[in-house]
């Protein structure tokens, strides 16, 4: 099994603020401040990330939408068909 490679990440706060993160770490039942921070960070990170890929995601899809709109492909042969049934029962009313 091959075992991730670490990095060190350090940040210096105001002690009332670490406090305050220690507090909530504890009544969120988390280990100690390392693993309360890492959990937090990652939510929000995911959280971001997958706001960014909605818009990536409806910004292609417009782009897909508007590409049909305004350069439509041919009718093909069942398209026509349907046309001319259509056509046909319109015309027998």
């Amino acid at each position: 099994m091959k075992t991730a490679e670490l990095s060190r990440f350090d940040a210096r706060l105001p002690k009332e603020q670490k406090e305050y993160f220690e507090y909530a770490a504890n009544l969120g039942g988390f280990r100690n401040l390392t693993d309360f921070v890492m959990f937090s960070v990652k939510q929000s990170a995911d959280n971001i990330v997958e706001r960014h890929n909605l818009i990536l995601a409806s910004k292609r899809d417009q782009d897909i939408f508007f590409t049909a709109i305004t350069n439509p492909p041919a009718p093909n042969s069942k398209l026509k068909k349907a046309a001319a049934r259509y056509t046909k029962v319109i015309a027998a009313k």
